[in-house]
């Protein structure tokens, strides 16, 4: 019957007394009348019941009655599929066995249109699931299940679509501590007595077709739209406390105002108390939430509120009450109301954060929770341990049972709403005035906002709901003020493109990231790959994922500038924390103030921890570490200083000598990016040459040779680079050097490299040729460096020199020898205004050396032939017309033939 016709038939002959039923219920109707007649008119081998049947009940005739809320949304015209059908004689345990042999007879499910019975779960979830489902789900489930609790003698199945609930009349009697009563079969009249609501107490008699109101005022309280309890309130309360909750359901469902009466009784203290005692939390959770998701979850929340129930629900029953932290209520009616009009008159804030029936259940969830939003945070995990939850999110999971999900988005919520409210307030700040300075990064920008969404992750929408009702409730006087602030802040990110940045699929992963560093994986990727990402907003027209590879390749770039920044801040520095050298201030310039030195122990603390980038786990870093100092230029270097150095020096600190090669070859590349102004202004020219200078000495035996050949080879080029850059032949128009002064500075110090790297170096391992070797090799850089500043070191560099080339064993080291040749070229080549005093021993050693080569053979041999040819041509020329070589010369073949082919002047 439709609601018009209702209001007409009350209005002009009272009450209806019959309802128009579906074709699907009528078909369900004469379903169960029929399976009545055949358990009146068949012997039943069911098992007793623990619910005591009284004897005159026991002679009556099956009746079976439609019950409740499907009786009262009939009369609404609400469509309904849940059906509770109450049975004055039988459990629903013991008449769901009766319908499912009834079922099972052939022929009798297909009066009804009908296949028969499911047989398994499987079936079972297909079955009834529309009105044109021919299998009846849920009752194959009875005989699996024989062991019946006295207070779960009922039955759900579902039949045409239709969920259907089989329970007995029956009366109740409640004890002291619990909601769940003692059953025992009832009359109709009690059965309608001890429902929760007179609304709720009406049946629909399937034998009679008539309705009955045993209330006597079921139909008057929908007329007045009145919830009231068919007992009085307060018995009604403390015999079932849950149902307080159930009222506030169905009046914020119905539209309904709650008796006066009962508004008492629900605001009652010792009620409050049985509903926190009694009332298990996973049935207020399930209250609650139907509330929360129902037409009108503000009135919910409103009695809630007014009735001073909000502690009573949203509490946590594992703390003690002594204990529990005490929610701040004030300004509720504000917030609720603003977060009703926002939804209702569709305000753009609402629509751009609540987009769905779920997203609008979650806005009045974390409303709820708003009151704890001062609550202190939970003390810090231990290392390694996971943080403990907010208070709010523990209210949540212990005190309605919330599910993981919305436990979830309310410890995010609690968690971001701080930075979401910075947020807003930021853009808020920028919108007003455009033209204000932004100090460090812009909170405006695209790929702030957008790293910003992808952190909050796919519930971001609900958590800026949560932080905008936080400060509606604490800035009450100005709502319009902060409904414009946030709208402006969505409507910005809507502009940006940027309301679904969460789910932007990533140019990079982390193998392809890795690749392109030439690095392992490691710890590291995630946080980096967040830098392609923010990279990724900052260019949302760069599709391709080659061009994010090829920046990181070829170490050039935004993106590469990016990941220097932040492998040297967020992955580099922590991990060096405990081993930063002393002599460098955190603003990465000399210190220049005294410190003690480490206090000394018997025992020293564990290297792995000291030196964290020394373990197997993080030594990934120093491949970082020399990415990121291979990547800097100029201006970055300037910008990374501070957090480059460091590292740098501590390695060259290290006792090991393979961390002061990969150190000193560090500093080299950081040096050739490093403008001459900034080593000066910094004053670590001094640091790293008293740095460097020691590892000239790390030579065999004390230093095994192939670690010191591989130390020297990577010092020495470090030194001759920071001689360049700290005294520039064109010092900066900011430094303190004249040109005279950087030149002769510059001299000094390399003078100070040959004599006690080269010279000392040879004195102390020329029994060592590939050290030699690697000694000679540098020798011709700082040569070359010097020029004829050079010839001071003459008189001790040419008998080194005679003395390598001319050794009888030495044509077993070929490269040696050549090492020798070329450092004479050098000499030649920057000291040949005082050459003719020593020709005599330049001539030697060439000479010498030629002979050995004799009776050699090879590939190394013809080349070293060539540089000695090469080098008597050179040293030819710088002497000029000098008669004297060419005579000496001459003495040379004479004395041996064999020198004709290295000595003729043709």
């Amino acid at each position: 019957m439709a609601p018009a016709l209702i209001q007409e038939v009350e209005d002009d002959a009272g009450p209806p007394t019959t309802l128009e039923l579906t074709s699907v219920e009528d078909t369900l109707r004469h379903l169960l009348l029929d399976v009545a007649k055949y358990i009146d008119n068949t012997a039943s081998s069911d098992p007793n019941s623990q619910v005591k049947l009284p004897e005159d009940l026991a002679k009556q005739p099956i009746v079976l009655r439609f019950t409740g809320g499907w009786v009262r949304d009939k009369l609404l015209g609400v469509p309904s599929h849940d059906i509770d059908v109450a049975i004055n004689k039988m459990t629903g345990f013991q008449f769901g066995l009766r319908l499912k042999e009834y079922l099972e007879i052939p022929g009798n499910p297909e009066k009804y249109g009908l296949e028969g019975v499911a047989t398994s779960d499987k079936q079972s979830l297909k079955a009834g699931t529309t009105d044109k489902s021919k299998t009846v789900g849920g009752l194959h489930k009875i005989e699996a299940n024989p062991e019946k609790s006295k207070h779960l003698e009922t039955v759900t199945t579902r039949i045409l679509g239709l969920d259907i609930d089989l329970v007995n009349l029956r009366k109740e009697t409640y004890t002291e501590d619990s909601r769940n009563p003692q059953m025992e079969f009832g009359t109709p009249e009690e059965d309608a007595l001890r429902r929760d609501a007179t609304v709720n107490a009406m049946f629909y008699n399937i034998n009679t077709e008539e309705i009955e109101d045993f209330t006597g005022r079921g139909h008057d309280d929908m007329q007045a739209k009145m919830i009231r309890t068919p007992l009085e309130p307060y018995q009604t309360f403390k015999d079932d406390p849950l149902r307080v909750l159930r009222l506030i359901r169905f009046a914020s469902r119905l539209d309904y105002e709650i008796d006066q009466k009962a508004l008492v009784a629900m605001r009652n203290a010792d009620i409050q108390d049985a509903l926190r005692r009694k009332i298990s939390r996973e049935r207020i959770g399930v209250e609650t939430e139907k509330s929360l998701r129902g037409p009108d979850p503000h009135e919910a929340l409103r009695l809630v509120f007014d009735l001073n129930l909000y502690e009573t629900i949203f509490s946590d029953p594992t703390v003690e009450t002594s204990e529990h932290y005490e929610p701040e209520t004030e300004g509720w009616q504000v917030m609720i109301d603003t977060l009703r009009d926002s939804l209702k008159n569709e305000l753009a804030l609402a629509t751009i954060l609540v987009r769905d029936a779920e997203e609008r259940f979650m806005a009045w969830q974390l409303a709820a929770f708003v009151p704890y939003r001062n609550a202190p945070q939970p003390d810090p995990p231990a290392p390694g341990r996971k943080a403990p939850p907010p208070i709010a999110a523990q209210v949540a999971k212990e005190g309605i049972k919330a599910t993981n999900k919305v436990t979830d988005i309310v410890i995010a919520a609690v968690r971001n709403q701080q930075e979401i409210s910075d947020l807003v307030d930021a853009v808020h700040v920028r919108k007003r005035r455009p033209d204000k300075a932004v100090e460090g990064d812009d909170a405006t920008a695209r790929d702030v906002l957008g790293m910003a969404i992808r952190r909050w992750g796919p519930s971001w929408r609900s958590q800026a709901m949560y932080a905008y009702l936080i400060e509606v409730v604490e800035n009450e006087g100005s709502v319009e003020a902060t409904e414009r602030k946030y709208t402006a802040f969505l409507q910005h990110l809507q502009a940006l493109d940027l309301l679904e940045a969460y789910s932007l699929k990533p140019l990079l992963d982390g193998k392809a990231l890795a690749k392109a560093l030439n690095t392992p994986p490691g710890i590291w990727m995630k946080e980096a790959l967040d830098v392609v990402m923010a990279w990724q907003l900052r260019n949302p027209g760069v599709t391709d994922p080659q061009q994010a590879i090829e920046e990181v390749k070829q170490k050039r770039g935004e993106l590469s500038h990016a990941l220097v920044r932040h492998f040297l801040k967020l992955t580099i520095r922590p991990l060096f924390a405990k081993t930063k050298p002393s002599t460098v201030t955190p603003q990465g310039r000399k210190n220049t103030r005294e410190t003690l030195p480490p206090r000394m122990t018997m025992e020293s603390e564990d290297e792995s921890v000291m030196k964290r980038w020394k373990s197997d786990k993080d030594a990934v870093v120093l491949d970082l570490l020399r990415w990121a100092v291979l990547a800097l230029d100029e201006s970055l270097v300037e910008e990374t200083w501070h957090l480059a150095v460091p590292p740098i020096l501590t390695l060259l600190d290290d006792w090991e000598d393979k961390y002061k090669q990969m150190g000193a070859e560090m500093l080299r590349n950081l040096l050739e990016t490093t403008p001459p102004q900034l080593l000066e202004r910094t004053g670590l020219g001094e640091v790293f040459d008293e740095t460097l200078m020691p590892c000239l000495s790390r030579l065999p035996s004390i230093t095994p040779e192939e670690e010191s050949i591989k130390l020297l080879s990577a010092v020495y080029p470090a030194l001759i680079t920071l001689s360049k850059i700290r005294y520039p032949t064109t010092p900066p128009s900011t430094s303190k050097l004249s040109v005279g002064d950087a030149s002769r500075l510059r001299v000094k110090m390399l003078d100070r490299i040959i004599r006690k790297g080269v010279i000392q170096g040879y004195s102390l391992c020329d029994q060592y040729p590939r050290i030699v070797a690697v000694l000679l090799h540098e020798l011709v850089q700082l040569l070359s460096e010097l020029g004829i500043e050079s010839v001071k070191h003459l008189q001790y560099l040419l008998p080194m020199l005679t003395a390598t080339l001319s050794h009888p064993l030495g044509t077993a080291q070929l490269p040696t020898l050549l090492a020798g040749v070329k450092a004479v070229q050098a000499v030649v080549l920057n000291c040949w205004p005082r050459l003719p005093n020593y020709r005599g021993e330049v001539l030697k050693g060439l000479t010498l050396c030629w002979l050995h080569l004799c009776n050699q053979d090879g590939k190394d041999v013809l080349i070293l032939r060539h540089e000695l040819l090469d080098t008597v041509k050179l040293l030819r020329a710088a002497l000029g017309e000098h008669s004297s070589f060419d005579a000496d010369c001459l003495v040379l073949v004479a004395a041996d033939s064999r020198l004709g082919d290295l000595l003729d002047a043709q």
